[in-house]
């Protein structure tokens, strides 16, 4: 009950992030960045008052033995003072309402990860995430580069985005070799994919999978390059270009060439697991595939992965954005007792403590941080089993990049009505109208 009345509150004060903000409107990090990876904050950390050892626990969604525990580990070691433990929560609606109960009664949550603007933008509007403005030995934008304002909530940071984020497609290169196929171009589209997916399924392999994270990521891809609302303040979900992505989406299930999304989704189908063991052709997904890749003793594979960025809708490059820019944004619980020390890890994390996650495919994005290192740990002994060409050209590449700013509440009722399409039980048309419809309320709802 106590979940339900808080979510209810977030979705009752409105999405845009202009609630409860105060009268600052730039980042509230202006002072210049800290000499060390650990600096202090303006209070001192609550260990030292004390003299008592500070215990925090952050939450994440990577699994421990993939970075997580060797960074906490790292820090404990050098901190006794202020010892981590980490808990990890599965990136998915339960995952991320089993932190969100934590966060809200008061459970062991210190620091947390968001991995959509939507999650932190709830998290914000109910309280949880502490404006980071009121420390001012760290500048976010000096350290992480212009792509971390995506991340502001009103000109303000409610967490520090970590890492360098992408999504592209993993290619099975024996695959293509066999096809007669060459590694997609840069700038291939939808229907490139489609032949693609058909030329290469066969009775064993799938054409394409699309990790559940990145399901009808094309959409937004197109979206945010025209608007998700026009500029009359109405809604843009039925846009050509969403069209455009979800009917791609249809008709490859209908020609088998990828899974029916029903199935999929109702399997929780493991579509990282099934892609290394060559059940399927191309993969849609991130860099936190890396992870699963690089384990070669748990994912044996005989055949080389190469990389292509994600497909555009069409042609016209100014309809079309990279899902890209930075991600695993850090918040600090603005219920916790211990806010200062929860800030001093943070800082270290973001400045090079992570660095462990980079052998799972984090690789940091502060500027504190060599990136070459963080590509040696990326490929330390397995750089054979990858083309590196298409590596570096695709996943360390430079591209006009988006972070999605819808609300969660939108995102969910825009999948109430695109799940109804892939299902069959309405066409695309009048799936379009009724996601408009519903935006268009929750617009006049939440108007600022």
């Amino acid at each position: 009950m106590m979940v339900l009345g808080v979510t209810a509150g977030c979705g009752g004060s409105g999405s845009g992030g202009n609630n409860n903000n105060g009268s600052n409107s730039g980042s509230g990090n202006t002072a210049a960045p800290s000499a060390g990876a650990a600096g202090t904050s303006q209070a001192p950390a609550a260990s030292t008052a004390s003299g008592k050892t500070v215990k925090l626990k952050m939450w994440g969604g990577v699994p421990a033995e993939s970075g997580p525990q060797a960074v906490v580990d790292a820090w404990n070691k050098q901190n006794p003072d202020i010892q981590v433990a980490y808990e990890r929560f599965v990136n998915d609606d339960a995952g991320n309402l089993k932190l969100d109960t934590a966060l809200m009664t008061g459970q062991d949550a210190d620091l947390f990860v968001n991995y959509s603007y939507s999650r932190l933008q709830k998290r914000k509007d109910a309280g949880l995430a502490l404006d980071l403005s009121a420390y001012t030995d760290y500048n976010v934008d000096d350290k992480m580069g212009t792509d971390a304002k995506l991340w502001q909530i009103n000109g303000k940071y409610y967490g520090i985005p970590t890492k360098k984020n992408m999504s592209f497609v993993w290619l099975n290169k024996d695959a293509l070799d066999a096809a007669g196929l060459p590694v997609p171009a840069l700038d291939w589209t939808w229907d490139d994919m489609k032949e693609y997916a058909a030329k290469l399924k066969t009775d064993k392999r799938w054409g394409l999978l699309q990790h559940e994270a990145n399901y009808m990521e094309q959409v937004d891809s197109g979206t945010a390059a025209v608007g998700f609302v026009k500029p009359d303040g109405t809604s843009n979900l039925n846009n050509p270009l969403a069209a455009k992505g979800y009917e791609v989406a249809y008709d490859m299930q209908k020609a088998k060439t990828m899974p029916a999304y029903g199935e999929q989704m109702t399997s929780k189908m493991p579509t990282d697991t099934m892609f290394l063991k060559g059940e399927a052709a191309m993969l849609y997904a991130g860099e936190y595939i890396f992870r699963n890749a690089n384990n070669l003793k748990d994912n044996p594979r005989s055949f080389k992965i190469a990389f292509a960025t994600v497909p555009k809708l069409t042609k016209n490059a100014n309809e079309f954005k990279y899902p890209a820019g930075l991600g695993d944004v850090v918040s600090v619980n603005a219920k916790s007792p211990n806010k200062d020390a929860a800030w001093k890890f943070l800082k270290w994390y973001a400045d090079g403590g992570m660095m462990p996650m980079a052998s799972g495919g984090r690789i940091p994005s502060s500027k504190a941080v060599n990136a070459d290192d963080a590509i040696k740990l990326l490929l330390n002994g397995v750089d054979s089993t990858y083309d590196l060409d298409s590596l570096k050209k695709v996943v360390f590449g430079t591209f006009p990049t988006y972070v999605s700013s819808l609300e969660q509440q939108v995102i969910d009722l825009r999948k109430e009505e695109y799940e109804k399409y892939l299902l069959g039980k309405q066409d695309l048309k009048t799936a379009l109208e009724a996601m408009a419809k519903r935006h268009n309320d929750f617009l006049k709802q939440n108007k600022k």
